[in-house]
C-alpha cells in the first residue's frame, strides 16, 4: 500500500483543462488495456482533491463510463458525485449508463451505480433511481442490498413523499429480517436516520424484531453493532421479564474491545433498567458495568475524558456501578488538566463515610500541585467533602486550616470561600477558627473570596472583638470595589450595627456606608438595598434585626445533583456528544430530535413521575401502517395522527395506545404530553423518594459549574435577594 501511495503522489500536480481533454481524446485510440485513460482520470481526481475545478471536463469524463474496467468506473462516478449537481442539465447523458450498470452482472458495479445515483438528488436522477432501487433492495447479493438500504435514507432526505409512496420504508422494514447481519445493520441505520428526522416516520420495535436484531449482533461489524444496539432504545418493554431478557443478551457486549460498543451497550442497559423491578438483577447489571468503564480509563486521554464525562452521569443515576472504585479515579502525574478536573468531580461524587479518609488525603496532595486551577478545584472539593460527609468534616476543616497556614494567596482564598459554606452547614460548630481567617485578610484580593470573608465578619460580628475595626478597614475602598463586594459590605455593616447598636464607631460606619450606597452608587440593586436597610433601621431597628439576622437554613448539596427526569433523558445519549456537554443534542444541533423514556406498564413508578415530554414538530397528518412479523399483540386503540413505522403488529391489529404500551404509539397527544419533573435523591435508586424541594427551573443549571452552586447566603446584585432576606 505504501508503494502504491508513493507512485500515486506524482498525479497531485496542478494541470490544465485543455491538457486533460487532449489526453482523454488521445486515450481513445491504441489503449487496449485502458492504461492511458486510467492515468488521466487519476490526474483529474487528484486535481479535484486539491480543490481545482474540473467541471468543464464533464462530457469528456462521462464518455469513459462505457469502459468495462471497475477502477475507471469508480473514478468516473466519483467525478459525477462532485459535479453532478452543477451539471444537472447534462445528467441525461449519464442516465443510460446508470441504468445499464444497475443491471450489470458484477454486484460491485450494481452497488456502485445505485450509490452514485443516490448522491445526486436531482429530479431526473431520482426518477431513474426509484425503480432501480426497488430491484436492488431485493438483489440476490447482500452487498447490493446493504448499499441499497443506505440509499433509501438518502432518497428519503431528498424526497420524503416519493420514498413513502414508493413503499421503500416498508422494504427497509423487510430487510430487518434479512439473513445477512450487515444488511440488517444498514437497514437499522437507514431507519434510524429516517426516524430521527423531524418530518420522518417514527421508528419503533417490538419484541420479535428486537430479538431478531440481537441475533444479528454476533456477526455484525463494530459499526453495525453500535447501530443495532442503539436501535434497541426504540423498543419499549411491556413486561419486566422482556426488559430482563434483552438485558441478558446485551450484557455480553460489555466485553467488546471497542469503546464505542461498550458505551452503547451500557446506554441500552441503563435504559432497560428503568423497566425492571427485580433489584437483584439490577444490582448484578450494575456490578457488570463497572469493570468495562474502569478499563476505558486505561485508554488515551481523549477516550478517558469521554468515559469520565459519561461516568459522571452514570454514577448520579446508579451510584452502585462504581461505589467501590474511587481509587481508580485518583489523578496521575501525567494526566492532562481536563482529565484531572473530571476525575476530581467523580471522586467527590463517589465519596462517602467509608472512603472519605482516602479521598481527603488525595485532595490534600492535589492542593500542593503546580497547576493553579487544579489546586483551586482541589481546595474547594475539600470543603464540599466536609459538607457532604459529616463524619469527615473535622478532618476536612483541619486540612483547610493547614492549607491556610501555607499563606499561598489563591489557596487561602478558595479555603475562605468553602469555609463560609461549612459554617452554614454546621452552625455553631466551627466558629472557633474565625480568628485564624481574620489573620489572613490581607491575602484576599478576589471578589468572591473577599465577599465570603465579609459575610463571615458580619454574620459573626458578636464573636469577633475587633469586628468594627475590620469592617472599617474593609470599607475604606468601598467605592472602588466590585458590586458583589459592595453588597456584602452593605449587609455586613447593617449586621454589625444590629449587634453593636451603642457603639459610636459602628453608628458612623453604617451611616457612611448607607450614605455612599444611596447617593454615590449607580447600581440600582445596591442603591435599592441601601434605601431598604435605611428605612428599616429608621422605623424599627428591632424588626430590622429580626429580618437581617433571621435563622438561615443549613446548606445542602442538593444543588450539586441533576434533576432526575433530565438525568434519565441525558443517559439516553450516553456515548454521544450530548453526554460530554451534559446537554441534550437538540439544544446545540439544529433539527435534532429529542429522546425521552416512553411510558409503559413496565416503567418503574419514580421514572414515570419525572418523565420529560419531548415535542415532535412538523409531523405529517397521514398514517403509514406497515405489517410486521410476529403475532398480534393486545392493545388499546387510539386515533393515529402521526407518521408511524409500525414494526410490531400486523396491519389488522389495532394501533397501540398513546402511553407507549406497545412497540409504537400512534397518538400525537403522547408526543406532546407534559409531565412535572422532580429531582431524585443522590442515590438515584428506583426505591428512593423524590426530593420535594427540587428546583423547577432549568434542570441542567446545576452543571454549569462543576464545583460551585451551593444554596449559600451569598449577596448577589439582584432584587430577588431582598425578598430572600426578608
Amino acid at each position: 500500500m505504501s508503494g502504491q501511495g508513493g507512485q500515486d503522489a506524482k498525479f497531485f500536480q496542478r494541470g490544465k483543462i485543455q491538457e486533460f481533454r487532449a489526453e482523454l481524446e488521445a486515450a481513445e485510440t491504441k489503449d487496449k488495456k485502458f492504461t492511458k485513460r486510467k492515468t488521466v482520470l487519476k490526474k483529474i481526481v487528484a486535481n479535484i482533491t486539491m480543490g481545482n475545478d474540473m467541471s468543464p471536463l464533464f462530457t469528456d469524463v462521462v464518455q469513459c463510463l462505457g469502459t468495462p474496467l471497475l477502477e475507471i468506473k469508480k473514478m468516473v462516478y466519483l467525478f459525477l458525485v462532485c459535479y453532478g449537481r452543477q451539471k444537472a442539465d447534462q445528467l441525461h447523458l449519464v442516465i443510460p449508463s446508470f441504468l445499464q450498470d444497475c443491471n450489470d452482472r458484477n454486484p460491485l458495479v450494481r452497488a456502485l451505480a445505485i450509490r452514485t445515483m443516490s448522491y445526486i438528488p436531482t429530479p431526473v436522477v431520482i426518477e431513474a433511481l426509484t425503480e432501480q432501487l426497488r430491484h436492488c433492495l431485493k438483489d440476490r447479493d447482500p452487498y447490493v442490498r446493504k448499499t441499497a438500504a443506505i440509499c433509501v435514507a438518502k432518497l428519503y432526505a431528498a424526497d420524503p413523499r416519493k420514498a413513502e409512496k414508493g413503499g421503500f420504508v416498508e422494504m427497509l422494514r423487510d430487510l430487518l429480517l434479512d439473513a445477512n447481519a450487515t444488511v440488517v445493520a444498514n437497514a437499522v441505520a437507514a431507519l434510524s436516520e429516517i426516524g430521527d428526522r423531524q418530518d420522518g416516520v417514527i421508528f419503533k420495535l417490538n419484541l420479535t424484531v428486537a430479538n431478531k436484531l440481537l441475533t444479528a449482533l454476533g456477526e455484525s461489524s463494530e459499526w453495525g453493532t453500535i447501530y443495532i444496539l442503539d436501535s434497541l432504545l426504540r423498543y419499549v418493554p411491556e413486561r419486566h421479564a422482556d426488559a430482563e431478557m434483552i438485558a441478558e443478551r446485551v450484557i455480553v457486549q460489555l466485553n467488546h474491545a471497542n469503546s464505542a460498543v461498550v458505551l452503547t451497550a451500557i446506554k441500552v442497559l441503563l435504559y432497560l433498567m428503568n423497566y425492571m423491578e427485580n433489584r437483584r438483577i439490577m444490582e448484578y447489571i450494575c456490578k457488570k458495568m463497572g469493570p468495562p468503564l474502569v478499563t476505558l480509563l486505561s485508554s488515551g486521554p481523549e477516550v478517558q475524558y469521554v468515559a469520565l464525562r459519561n461516568i459522571l452521569l452514570i454514577i448520579q443515576r446508579r451510584p452502585a456501578v462504581l461505589k467501590n472504585d474511587v481509587k481508580v479515579f485518583f489523578c496521575k502525574y501525567n494526566d492532562p488538566i481536563y482529565v484531572k478536573l473530571a476525575k476530581l468531580e467523580i471522586m467527590y461524587r463517589l465519596a462517602r463515610e467509608e472512603n472519605a479518609r482516602e479521598v481527603l488525603a488525595e485532595l490534600q496532595e492535589y492542593a500542593s500541585e503546580v497547576d493553579v486551577d487544579f489546586v483551586r478545584k482541589a481546595v474547594r472539593s475539600i470543603g464540599r467533602l466536609a459538607i457532604k460527609v459529616q463524619p469527615a468534616a473535622d478532618a476536612c476543616i483541619q486540612a483547610l486550616l493547614d492549607l491556610i497556614d501555607t499563606k499561598v494567596s489563591y489557596v487561602v482564598q478558595e479555603a475562605v470561600i468553602v469555609i463560609k459554606d461549612v459554617f452554614r452547614r454546621y452552625p455553631g460548630k466551627y466558629e472557633g477558627i474565625i480568628p485564624t481567617l481574620c489573620q489572613h485578610l490581607d491575602l484576599l484580593d478576589e471578589p468572591e473570596s473577599k465577599a465570603a470573608m465579609i459575610w463571615i465578619v458580619g454574620q459573626f460580628a458578636n464573636r469577633i472583638d475587633n469586628a468594627d475595626e475590620l469592617m472599617d478597614d474593609l470599607t475604606y475602598t468601598f467605592l472602588e470595589e466590585p458590586t458583589e463586594v459592595q453588597l456584602a459590605l452593605l449587609t455586613a455593616a447593617v449586621k454589625l450595627f444590629i449587634y453593636k447598636p451603642h457603639s459610636d464607631t459602628t453608628k458612623a460606619l453604617v451611616h457612611k456606608v448607607l450614605k455612599w450606597t444611596t447617593e454615590e452608587i449607580d447600581n440600582p440593586d445596591l442603591r435599592d438595598r441601601g434605601f431598604m436597610y435605611w428605612r428599616m433601621l429608621a422605623i424599627n431597628p428591632t424588626v430590622a434585626g429580626e429580618i437581617v439576622l433571621a435563622e438561615k437554613p443549613a446548606i445542602t448539596t442538593d444543588a450539586d445533583r441533576m434533576d432526575r427526569g433530565a438525568l434519565d433523558q441525558l443517559l439516553l445519549h450516553t456515548g454521544t456528544l450530548g453526554s460530554i456537554y451534559h446537554k441534550n443534542p437538540e439544544t446545540f444541533i439544529r433539527n435534532a430530535t429529542g429522546k425521552a423514556l416512553t411510558d409503559s406498564p413496565a416503567l418503574n413508578p419514580l421514572s414515570r413521575q419525572v418523565l420529560v415530554p419531548v415535542a415532535r414538530t412538523n409531523i405529517p397528518p397521514t398514517t403509514i401502517n406497515i405489517p410486521g412479523p410476529g403475532p398480534p399483540e393486545p392493545s388499546k386503540s387510539a386515533p393515529a395522527t402521526a407518521d408511524l413505522l409500525q414494526t410490531d403488529a400486523p396491519a389488522a391489529a389495532a394501533p397501540q395506545n398513546g402511553n407507549g404500551n406497545g412497540a409504537h404509539n400512534g397518538s400525537s397527544n403522547d408526543l406532546m404530553e407534559t409531565r412535572s419533573s422532580q429531582e431524585s435523591p443522590e442515590d438515584g435508586g428506583d426505591d428512593d423518594e423524590p426530593n420535594p424541594h427540587a428546583p423547577a427551573s432549568d434542570p441542567y443549571a446545576a452543571l454549569d459549574s462543576a464545583f460551585g452552586g451551593y444554596l449559600a447566603d451569598e449577596p448577589r446584585p439582584q432584587n430577588k435577594d431582598l425578598l430572600d432576606m426578608i
